[in-house]
């Protein structure tokens, strides 16, 4: 296909297997927070400890190991609290080594970009597949320096990742080094100091199907009532029977509340996790539990009410709706958003755009959305675009891992599919077949709605050109119809042109709609003549 890549197979998207609902605990005593505190720090100790075992173990880990540290964490807790915080521990360090490997991966990339560049001569122009020479002797020499560093960090990567070596901060790298920076972030050492403790505590817990209200370290009743098991050293605090503590203040979930009061009626598994925002100085209780796998729809069957197409910007979606037959239907819209700002505050505007696209495709009654499956890991890297920042600034600053799990479990509320489809070529070739001829007075085409109607017809399974060659003899009837139009059993497929309504001469019609006026025809059929062959111009239009 000239040099074309080979396309992925759209696939659809499986739905979520996690739920996590979250409520403020209010009215809290000092004494709730004081024993909070005093839970949260005794246990976060015991969770330092075990995984500063667990990265000595490295490589060396077996059950022999995971059994013994939990039986040492039993005798200062409880077997569930010990069971809680080595589970923590096992995630946290699989995450770690899949960040490694990650590094890893980025390093070879970089290397490999870099030898290519070097190898050629200098002022070499690059092409859209692979870039050029350097500009001058000047930076060459300096991107050879880099390349050396890149290789010495390389081969230390790859040293400790044989060896099992990973490095984890218990309450985030970043954080730590906003210790170095407390001007910049506008904290003060007791701020920090404060922020810190509390995301290095551990008040967690499990879930546990056949347990009472399905956990038994963390409860909560229907009613709302909250109760900790204390760990054995802490035993002393307990204001209810068998070592536990109360608070006083209660939850009420307001999202998906009818969902958890009947897992926990039917004594289902329920993980809870209490934490303090500290700029805000409230205590929230998160909820979250495991949903059975659900069986994704055929793909067959989400094409059968057409596909809305989205194409995933900087700063907006460009979506357009397409009948089963790659049709487009309608005018483009546009959901922007503003990824500027918090983190808190990207990800509501990414799900307040969400909110407004899954809305519209639930209005017009479509069963599946197709968005590129993004991931620009291998376009981050600094040797690949060199001086263009702002572009490499745009392509990090698109959450596609974060939008891809909003938009799936999002969807998946309101019974709508997601067809993820190869994002090669969509804008390019969306712009080339779909920009122009869509574009009126009355309708502005984008390259990004373009790329929604490619995006959009890739899910549907159609190419992205508009039509195929036409049949090679002059009839239809010899070599069969294009291969792109609707099937003979459609309706409406050999339907006329609808009549144009009755308006003024040049005016516009009743329904605001652009109508194509009529024009005079220069064939000899519609000459005027009073030869009887001359036929009567209006028997041969339509």
């Amino acid at each position: 296909m000239g040099g074309v890549r080979e396309l992925a197979v759209p696939f659809v998207v499986p739905g979520p297997c996690g739920v996590a609902i979250r409520d403020r605990l209010k009215h809290l005593t000092p004494q709730d927070e004081k024993v909070l505190r005093t839970v949260g720090e005794h246990q976060g100790a015991l969770a330092s400890g075990d995984l500063k075992a667990r990265c000595a173990d490295g490589l060396e880990h077996s059950a022999q190991t995971w059994a013994s540290r939990k039986r040492e964490l039993t005798g200062v807790s409880s077997s569930r609290i010990a069971g809680a915080i080595t589970k923590a521990t096992h995630d946290q360090w699989a995450l770690a080594r899949r960040c490694q490997a990650a590094h890893l991966q980025s390093l070879t990339a970089g290397i490999r970009t870099l030898r290519h560049r070097l190898s050629l001569p200098i002022g070499e122009p690059g092409t859209k597949r692979a870039a050029g020479g350097y500009r001058s002797r000047g930076e060459w020499f300096r991107k050879s320096r880099r390349l050396a560093a890149l290789e010495a960090r390389h081969a230390a990567a790859v040293a400790e990742f044989q060896a099992g070596r990973v490095r984890v901060v218990r309450g985030g790298r970043r954080l730590l080094n906003t210790r170095h920076h407390l001007t910049q972030a506008r904290l003060t050492e007791d701020q920090w100091r404060e922020r810190w403790e509390a995301e290095r505590w551990f008040l967690a817990a499990d879930g546990e199907s056949g347990k009472r209200f399905g956990n038994e370290t963390i409860r909560v009743t229907p009613d709302g009532e909250v109760s900790i098991r204390l760990p054995a050293p802490l035993a002393h605090l307990a204001n209810a029977r068998h070592g536990r503590y109360t608070l006083t203040a209660t939850v009420a979930f307001a999202h998906r509340g009818a969902e958890w009061a009947d897992r926990i009626t039917a004594n289902r598994a329920v993980a809870y996790r209490i934490h303090l925002d500290t700029d805000r100085g409230r205590w929230y209780l998160t909820a979250s539990w495991q949903r059975p796998a659900v069986k994704t729809i055929p793909l067959e069957a989400a094409r059968a009410r057409g596909m809305i197409g989205v194409d995933t910007n900087a700063d907006h979606f460009a979506a357009y709706r397409l009948d089963r037959h790659g049709n487009p239907i309608g005018n483009p819209h546009r959901f922007p958003y503003d990824l500027s700002g918090t983190s808190g505050h990207r990800d509501a505007q990414i799900r307040h755009a969400l909110t407004r696209l899954i809305n519209w495709a639930k209005s017009v009654g479509v069963a599946a959305i197709g968005i590129e499956n993004l991931d620009f890991t291998t376009e981050k890297t600094r040797e690949k675009h060199g001086r263009r920042k702002r572009f490499r600034q745009l392509i990090s600053g698109i959450p596609t891992g974060r939008l891809k799990a909003r938009l799936v479990s999002m969807a998946a509320e309101h019974g709508l599919s997601i067809v993820a489809v190869d994002p090669a070529y969509t804008s390019r070739w969306g712009a080339q077949h779909w920009q122009k001829p869509l574009a009126t007075p009355h309708r502005k085409m984008s390259r990004h709605d373009a790329a929604g109607i490619a995006i959009g017809r890739r899910a549907l399974g159609h190419p992205v050109r508009r039509r195929t060659a036409p049949p090679p003899h002059d009839r239809s009837d010899r070599a069969g119809h294009r291969t792109v139009q609707a099937g003979p059993g459609d309706r409406g497929r050999e339907g006329t042109r609808p009549p144009a309504t009755d308006r003024p001469p040049g005016g516009p019609s009743p329904s605001g709609t652009r109508k194509r006026e009529p024009s005079a025809s220069n064939t000899v059929r519609d000459a005027p003549s009073t030869q009887q062959w001359v036929q009567d111009s209006l028997m041969h239009t339509g």
